[in-house]
């Protein structure tokens, strides 16, 4: 078996792991974005039709107590004021902060290039990704029963750069027949930007980056410092 075969029996077996994780992860999260109550933290109401969340125009500290939010101008300052929230009623609110992940890119999609058709590349490729992240959290308060909790559903959203490591396979093909070894996995360094959607268990992205392959096939290598477009995909540990 000649190396070329080698590396894309491994290609292939990265990418059926990928894919099979992916699914098994998806098939098990019936509940994706539950959270048990609201976090105490700083919120803009986006929408209410509670009146008294609805007049507030600036961010403020809120804490959940049960059916009730508590209100304040932040974490170090006396309650406000109190709101109830009726039966029946949807409010929506917007938390803002930094965030900091680690990420693997499962695949790079890089588009035809000189000889070379549209790729799809499974080398192990992992990224530090820093950038805003955006809570909705919606709250839904049940019809029947009243003094209940309200339901709460998050929906995290990202936006960002990263900067990583990875590999990629180097052949005469991708380097205009300059390389002097047959095939290698080559060692490079990417960044970019990303849009990531955090559902609790697991997170994922949408990235769009270029790479820089180390070594003196770099000025050779037809990917060099083009780019690419990829998923970013990670555990959520928080």
């Amino acid at each position: 078996m000649t190396p070329t075969q080698q590396a894309r029996i491994r290609q292939h077996g990265l990418r059926a792991c990928c894919f099979a994780l992916l699914i098994a992860l998806l098939s098990g999260c019936a509940v994706v974005g539950r959270v048990d109550e609201l976090p105490d933290g700083r919120y803009r109401v986006l929408r209410s039709k509670v009146p008294a969340l609805s007049a507030e125009q600036q961010p403020l500290y809120i804490r959940q107590a049960s059916d009730t939010l508590l209100l304040a101008l932040s974490d170090t300052t006396p309650t406000t004021q109190a709101v109830v929230l009726p039966a029946g009623q949807h409010s929506t609110l917007l938390s803002s902060r930094l965030d900091v992940d680690v990420f693997t890119l499962p695949f790079k999609i890089r588009p035809a290039r000189s000889i070379m058709p549209v790729q799809l590349n499974t080398s192990f490729n992992a990224a530090l990704y820093l950038g805003r992240r955006l809570d909705l959290y919606h709250l839904h308060s049940p019809r029947q029963r009243k003094k209940r909790p309200p339901i709460v559903r998050d929906t995290g959203l990202g936006y960002g750069a990263f900067v990583g490591l990875g590999a990629a396979v180097i052949n005469p093909d991708v380097t205009n027949q300059q390389t002097r070894v047959a095939e290698y996995e080559g060692m490079v360094a990417h960044a970019g930007a990303a849009f990531i959607y955090d559902a609790r268990v697991f997170n994922i992205g949408l990235a769009l980056g270029a790479d820089h392959l180390f070594g003196p096939d770099g000025r050779h290598w037809i990917y060099q410092h083009k780019p690419w477009v990829g998923v970013l995909f990670g555990l959520d540990l928080n």
